[in-house]
């Protein structure tokens, strides 16, 4: 008699051996991956704040009156539209407040200073660096109103 083998399939062995090189593969590309989300979040948390900044430098052009950053811990800032230009926060204006960890948990600002923007588009510069355990990147507003992201060393 003779019989019929049915080769279709896998064996357990083969099975085994893929999913051993797919756990190396997996292995060595882990830590790579981590590094580059932490790049990814940095990047971002400083666009972010770049974007804020440049979004008050044109309202303040727009609406004729200042526009003031405050920097309210080492993840949360405030921004001001400052009808009055007092520099400071009184009934009717309106203000926003923005928790970067929402975003980005574990990045961290530090400021020099609260930068403030004027209807001509000049502005009291300042340096916000934004850090996380990637490195750290430096916002700057300079004097013209310019601003810009620079990478730190």
């Amino acid at each position: 008699m003779i019989q019929h083998t049915d080769s279709r399939g896998f064996t357990l062995v083969e099975i085994m051996i893929v999913i051993a090189v797919m756990a190396i593969l997996a292995a060595i590309a882990a830590p790579n991956f981590q590094t580059y989300m932490t790049q990814r979040r940095l990047n971002g948390a400083a666009r972010q704040v770049m974007t804020d900044m440049m979004e008050a430098r044109m309202r303040a052009a727009t609406q004729n009156n200042q526009f003031r950053i405050f920097f309210l811990d080492n993840h949360r800032y405030q921004v001001l539209d400052d009808d009055n230009n007092n520099n400071l926060v009184t009934v009717g204006e309106t203000s926003v407040t923005r928790d970067i960890q929402n975003e980005y948990p574990d990045v961290s600002l530090n400021a020099t200073a609260d930068p403030i923007f004027y209807p001509r588009g000049t502005a009291f510069g300042a340096t916000v660096t934004i850090t996380n355990s990637g490195g750290s990147k430096d916002v700057r507003v300079a004097s013209t109103g310019r601003v810009r992201i620079i990478d730190t060393p």
